[in-house]
């Protein structure tokens, strides 16, 4: 039974008494979020105020979200991946080799980009799940891999001018309602996201569902709290880590296709340190280290407010990147110590 829920003398169910170690700091993530935006409107003001600045961070972070999800589905389950950055870079670097040097066909592109991610992730996935290998090794020989095969594919930045690519890159989705007028003309200038804005947030949604409501993420939950106990549920404990790193390997190909569209280039240098930066994202968001605990809508928040705090930190003066990764580090230190204290109550509870 959850742990939210308690039980009468007579069997009734009564009201909850308090909140799962899920919604707990998944709570605390949006909370905190909400409160840095709140600061930076109020006290920084600029950009801040204005509705196409937090569409921005959207816009500009579409594949960190897709990334994100993939990389809290696997630490939910006990294990991680480090090699979606770098999964990332070269799926941009195939797609843009194929469509730019090759004449190629936008569709096979996007499959060629779901193709590499897929196999990364079987392959993977394999090796943590049947061969028992530490995930941490094999996704750091993957990382090593991509990264290898990205420099093989191409080693100068490669710009992509294919019609068809450009067409669904600069499609621009108004947001109605949050346009701003132009200080300078008067001209009114809607607000807007990119396309991979939508297909991110699609990920998110259909991810929280497959999580909250399905067999499969149950399945995460269970394993990522006891293996053991998993099996004794008739949990197969192999097959559902292999499925979290497969998904997660397609989401990484999802994600370099979104950055793809973001950027519109292949470069030795895309997706770099975006594993360090899911990893950030979904411990922000409330994923915890060992397993177990996690919900998509954190991570979600999780990457929000990992790039709000860099753009407060920028807006207060602090533009060399060191300051942004020490204010980085507090804030993952601060989440780490959040879900410590969650960590004995949850024991506490068990005694």
């Amino acid at each position: 039974m959850p742990n939210d829920i308690a039980v009468d003398k007579q069997g009734r169910i009564k009201n909850r008494v308090s909140m799962s170690d899920t919604n707990l700091l998944l709570t605390i993530t949006v909370v905190v979020f909400f409160a840095m935006y709140a600061f930076a409107v109020f006290f920084l003001g600029g950009s801040f105020t204005k509705p196409q600045s937090f569409l921005n961070i959207l816009n500009n972070n579409a594949s960190l979200i897709v990334l994100s999800c993939g990389m809290s589905i696997v630490m939910i389950t006990g294990g991680i991946d480090i090699s979606v950055g770098a999964v990332t870079g070269l799926v941009c670097m195939c797609c843009a080799v194929y469509l730019e040097n090759h004449g190629g066909n936008l569709v096979v592109a996007i499959l060629i980009g779901l193709g590499v991610g897929l196999a990364f992730g079987i392959v993977q996935g394999f090796l943590v799940a049947h061969l028992g290998i530490q995930p941490f090794i094999v996704s750091l020989a993957g990382m090593f891999f991509a990264k290898g095969m990205t420099t093989i594919v191409s080693k100068e930045p490669v710009r992509v001018t294919n019609e068809s690519f450009m067409a669904l890159k600069n499609i621009r989705v108004t947001v109605p309602g949050l346009g701003a007028y132009n200080s300078k003309t008067g001209n009114y200038i809607p607000a807007y996201v990119e396309i991979g804005v939508l297909i991110a947030l699609a990920v998110v949604v259909i991810m929280f569902i497959v999580l909250r409501w399905t067999k499969l993420g149950r399945s995460f939950y269970a394993v990522g709290g006891n293996n053991q106990s998993a099996n004794m549920l008739g949990i197969n404990v192999r097959r559902t880590k292999f499925l979290a790193h497969v998904l997660c390997g397609l989401l990484a190909g999802l994600g370099g296709i979104l950055y793809f569209l973001h950027v519109g280039s292949g470069d030795v240098a895309n997706g770099a340190g975006d594993e360090m930066n899911a990893i950030a994202a979904s411990i922000i968001g409330g994923t915890l280290l060992t397993g177990g605990v996690g919900n998509i809508a954190g991570t979600f928040f999780g990457v929000l407010s990992l790039n709000t705090i860099k753009r407060i930190v920028s807006s207060m003066g602090f533009d060399e990147a060191w300051w942004s990764n020490i204010t980085v580090a507090a804030m993952i230190c601060l989440f780490l110590i959040i879900q410590s204290v969650v960590l004995m109550r949850k024991n506490k509870k068990k005694v």
